[in-house]
Order: structure tokens, then sequence, then C-alpha cells
């Protein structure tokens, strides 16, 4: 396990922000799912931990957006990123791993096309 945790903090501490930006993503998706699967096996403990994780990384990702280039993607997207962290905290408080499961379908979608996007930036620069 210590050989991953260096191999993940080594690739971000060397990404481009972009890949930051995915990795991010995917640590949020990672956390969200584990969570949810933790609820699901009654292990609330596990469950509050993971969670709140992605409900940080899915907070700092709101705050991170541009505003002023793209004002109505941000709306856009800060409301899906509210709704995700709500239902984490509310799947938390009630340990219900089908809201945890929900804010995982509404924000993969959100995480591939980002990641899909950075794909196309980075093909159109070669």
């Amino acid at each position: 396990m210590h050989a991953i945790n260096r191999y993940v903090q080594a690739q971000s501490a060397t990404a481009s922000p972009e890949r930051t930006m995915v990795l991010l993503f995917e640590a949020a998706l990672r956390n969200i799912r584990a969570g949810a699967e933790a609820l699901e096996r009654d292990r609330a403990g596990d469950a509050g931990r993971l969670l709140q994780k992605a409900a940080e990384i899915v907070a700092a990702l709101d705050g991170s957006f541009d505003a002023d280039r793209a004002p109505a993607l941000a709306k856009n997207l800060g409301s899906v990123y509210r709704f995700v962290c709500q239902r984490l905290l509310f799947a938390l408080l009630r340990r219900d791993p089908g809201m945890a499961r929900e804010a995982e379908r509404v924000f993969s979608p959100v995480a591939d096309a980002f990641s899909r996007a950075v794909d196309l930036v980075k093909a159109g620069a070669r």
C-alpha cells in the first residue's frame, strides 16, 4: 500500500494543472464509491471518512472554477457540485448508501466529461 501511495503522490506532484484536476475528479469518485460500499457494509466510520474526503474534493473543485470566463457554466456546475455535497452529507447523516450512489450518478458524467475534454485539448496540442 505504501508503494501505491508514493506512486500517486509522485504522479500528482509532476502532473500538469489539467491532469491534477482529472486526478481530483477520480479521487472524488473513488471516495464516493468506497463510501457508499462502506455504508452498504454497515461500516459508518469508514464511510464517514471517505464521503467527507469526497465532499472536500468536490467543494474544492467548485471553488476552483473561473466564473468570469464562463458564468453560465460556473452556475450550472456549482449547482451540481452543491447537490453532490448535499447528497454526501445526507448519506452520512442517514447512513443511506442510496444517497451516496445518487451523488455518484450525478458526479460521474461531469468527471468523465472533464477527463475527455482534457484528452481532446492534449490531442489538439500535438
